[in-house]
């Protein structure tokens, strides 16, 4: 009697009822369909139960059966026993597995109403799915807070670690500050107490163009000398601009034209007036009189150009009118479109290293030679063409350079006491198959090589990857610092990070790893005519950062749909982890060309001996295509189509070409699971992972490439690099939300953000005025990686009076 009768007969109840039906038909059917694939594919079986599950759930109530209630509340619980199973309690891991049928089960369980049962039981399930509904709520708001996180400790900033390198300037003159390459602050002004206190102080609009092709991505950190700042704009105009008010005191405009990769990561810097490597006579020279303080710019159309600091005008003596042609005895550029500088030239004394960026994708590609010019005159020093070794000190002799040699695109290192210089190279031409690859390009490629800095002879090198075939070349700069050996001895390392997310630190001395690194036997069954190494060296003396083998499991999705086509994605893919040849089937490169660690490089804090780096997280899906099947793509050598989601030119072997997707869902999400980028702390005096934080938002750039508008710290991709300061706070804005951020850098929690007028990928440049003693914080927003929403805008943050 008490049973609920002529339930369901509302119009309210049985369209809510009907709803339901379809809900749970489309679910069960497309779960149904494709877990049936991925079960065929020898993956998980539960999205084929489950979708067998709902399929009869939803007969149940559209029949209005008794058993439809229990069934629904067994499928969820199993469902979520199968999750716990699969990820434990990782907030990210559960979402796409349980959201979805705890609202499927929420929505049942009010339906009760319809079915004929008792009235307790009806009360019962009200109750319950009010239950739920609440912990969807809470689980909804527990995703505007950070999860993921590695915290092994706290970064000691009452540590003091006695300065060991040249005492710092009060300039910033290189890309990491000073040639060692920290980009370490030494000022104390801004604290983690006070840094919620920032304001702008100042704009500067750059004037750059903003629409249309080639408009390129500002990656700039301009130099701070005495009062005042040099930016470079992505087709290299240089402005000068006062330090304490934002104005623009020169401007300068090579008028530079390229059609590819265009981008200005800062400029050089010179003072004839303190190069020790000078005598009274050399600076007292009618050339250095007319440009005793230089700015050198290297352009995206290979040219390497003298300015005078102060006025913004060409050096007369410098090269031809100021300007050397960087491309003679290149080879082929394509007017640039094949070689052209990327990066800042290092300035040596009164010597300036320039490499450049190469396409990589034929044989006869632009040579990979490293040339050193005279800052004074333009002439050429040295050029180490690793083809030639015997004309590196008379380069003259050589004409033309060696082409599709390994190519150096990031900066340089330098070091002033040893005189040496550190190339961080590429790999030779073409990069995914390399069966033909001379002995040159297999010793220097993908290599940390130091070079004498007066002659370009080499002393030695280091192998970071043999046979490179990944894309996995150097791509960011050697940062110098002290560390304490085995033995307990203090000596001078070199620290370089990598896309494969390991960190080498070696003796800059000799080139002998200072950590541990060991040879691992890795997968080496190539495609047809390549010859793989064995092993590779792996960095097992550091952390390893973002290197955690990708499985099903580990295949992520914003809810069980798009979640379940990256499970087949990856079960229809090769992967045998780290170092997956290349093939004409489908294959995951993770980590991937992409990083691990970018360009962008490191920051230390010098006080407490504490390496920060961010890094991305996105594997690749790729495959060869061989030379007879590339008709049917209409691309060509001659135009080369957008990096990812296309068949780019390979011309290798029997290969004429290679297919580069993100392996993502439908939605644009990565399929592995967050974070997607981090920032890490490492104690470099126990070489331990103090703290790991995902670092960036869904807000600007969310699934479908939308914006959110919520600010939901998933850990997104990150580019550019981080900067740290004497007080104990690390500063970053290269996310993919519009932010530059402040870090404690004891503890990784975000103190501070400033919502930019558009992203960054600019590393945050940090200075104290020489006039006023203000402490800035200034960071180039050009626009995020990959976003749409470009802007000129340079922004100095200070505390105020």
């Amino acid at each position: 009697m008490d049973e609920q009768k002529n339930r369901g007969g509302g119009v309210f109840f049985t369209l809510y009822r009907l709803l339901f039906v379809l809900l749970s038909v489309g679910t069960g059917l497309f779960l149904t369909i494709w877990g049936g694939k991925l079960l065929s594919l020898g993956g998980s079986a539960w999205y084929l139960i489950a979708g067998l599950a709902y399929l009869v759930i939803a007969v149940g109530y559209l029949l209005r059966r008794k058993f439809a209630l229990p069934l629904s509340i067994i499928t969820f619980v199993l469902t979520l026993i199968w999750a716990l199973y699969e990820v434990q309690f990782s907030y990210w891991g559960l979402i796409p597995r349980l959201v979805v049928p705890a609202l499927l089960l929420m929505l049942a369980l009010w339906l009760t109403t319809t079915l004929p049962v008792k009235r307790t039981l009806v009360r019962n399930a009200n109750r319950s799915a009010t239950v739920i509904l609440v912990a969807l709520l809470a689980t909804l708001v527990s995703a505007f807070f950070p999860h993921g996180g590695i915290h092994n400790g706290v970064v000691d900033t009452h540590a003091s670690k006695e300065p060991t390198l040249v005492p710092k300037s009060d300039n910033w003159e290189f890309f990491g500050r000073d040639a060692s390459g920290t980009r370490y602050a030494p000022y104390t002004d801004i604290t983690p107490e006070n840094v919620k206190d920032l304001k702008v102080a100042w704009t500067y609009h750059t004037g750059r163009r903003l629409t249309g092709p080639g408009i390129g991505v500002d990656e700039n950190t301009p130099l701070q000398i005495g009062d005042t700042l040099y930016s470079c704009t992505p087709l290299n105009v240089v402005t000068a601009i006062d330090a304490d008010t934002g104005k623009a005191r020169w401007r300068f405009d090579p008028h530079a034209q390229t059609a590819e990769h265009v981008t200005c990561r800062g400029v050089g810097y010179y003072d004839a007036q303190k190069d020790d490597s000078l005598n009274a006579q050399e600076k007292a020279s009618p050339a250095l009189q007319q440009c005793p303080q230089r700015i050198i710019i290297s352009t995206v159309d290979a040219r390497l150009i003298a300015l005078n600091a102060k006025t913004g005008e060409l050096c007369d003596g410098f090269g031809d009118n100021g300007s050397v042609d960087l491309k003679q005895g290149m080879g082929d550029t394509e007017n640039s479109k094949r070689y052209h500088p990327t990066s800042i030239p290092m300035i040596m004394g009164h010597i300036a290293v320039i490499g450049g960026w190469v396409r990589d994708i034929v044989h006869g590609e632009p040579s990979g030679v490293v040339r050193a010019y005279d800052v004074r005159t333009g002439d050429i020093v040295w050029a180490w063409d690793v083809g030639q070794p015997e004309n590196i000190t008379d380069p003259e002799k050589a004409r033309a350079y060696t082409l599709e040699t390994p190519n150096v695109w990031t900066v340089p290192g330098f070091d002033k006491e040893l005189n040496l210089v550190y190339l961080p190279t590429g790999n030779g031409p073409p990069d995914y198959w390399g069966g033909d690859r001379n002995q040159a390009k297999e010793k220097y490629g993908s290599s940390v090589v130091a070079v004498d800095a007066s002659t370009g002879e080499t002393k030695w090198v280091f192998q970071t990857v043999h046979h490179d075939i990944w894309d996995y070349d150097l791509p960011s700069q050697p940062v110098l610092f002290h560390m304490k050996n085995e033995k307990g001895e203090e000596i001078p390392v070199l620290i370089q990070t990598t896309k494969t997310g390991q960190i080498y630190v070696l003796d800059r001395r000799t080139g002998k790893p200072v950590t541990k690194v060991e040879e691992i036997p890795v997968p080496h069954q190539g495609a047809e005519g390549e010859r793989l190494s064995t092993t590779q060296p792996f960095s097992t003396g550091m952390p390893q950062l973002g290197v955690d083998p990708l499985t099903e499991k580990s295949m992520w999705g914003v809810t069980p749909f798009d979640q379940l086509i990256c499970r087949i994605d990856f079960k229809e893919s090769t992967y045998l982890g780290m170092y997956t040849p290349p093939s004409e089937k489908p294959y995951i490169e993770w980590p991937s060309l992409l990083g691990g660690m970018n360009w962008g490089g490191i920051t230390i804090d010098e006080r407490t001996g504490t390496l920060f780096v961010n890094d991305m997280r996105m594997p690749l899906r790729m495959s060869l295509v061989r030379q007879q099947d590339m008709a049917k793509y209409h691309v060509s050598t001659d135009e080369v189509p957008g990096f990812m989601g296309t068949v780019r030119p390979q011309v290798a072997g029997p290969y004429g070409g290679v297919r580069i997707d993100i392996l993502q869902s439908a939605l644009g999400v990565p399929c592995n699971t967050p974070p997607f980028g981090t920032m890490s702390a490492i104690d470099l005096n126990t070489r331990q992972l103090v703290w790991q934080v995902p670092l960036g938002s869904v807000e600007d750039t969310g699934p479908l490439g939308m914006k959110t508008h919520m600010h939901i710290p998933l850990g997104m991709p990150t580019l550019g690099g981080p900067t740290s300061t004497a007080s104990g706070l690390v500063f970053f804005a290269g996310t993919q939300d519009n932010y530059l951020r402040a870090l404690d850098s004891a503890t990784g929690k975000e103190l501070w953000r400033a919502r930019l007028p558009v992203g960054a990928v600019a590393a945050p440049l940090i200075y104290k005025s020489p006039k006023t003693g203000k402490e800035y914080v200034v960071i180039s927003a050009g626009g995020a990686s990959h976003s749409p929403d470009v802007g000129d805008d340079i922004i100095a943050y200070a505390l105020e009076d």
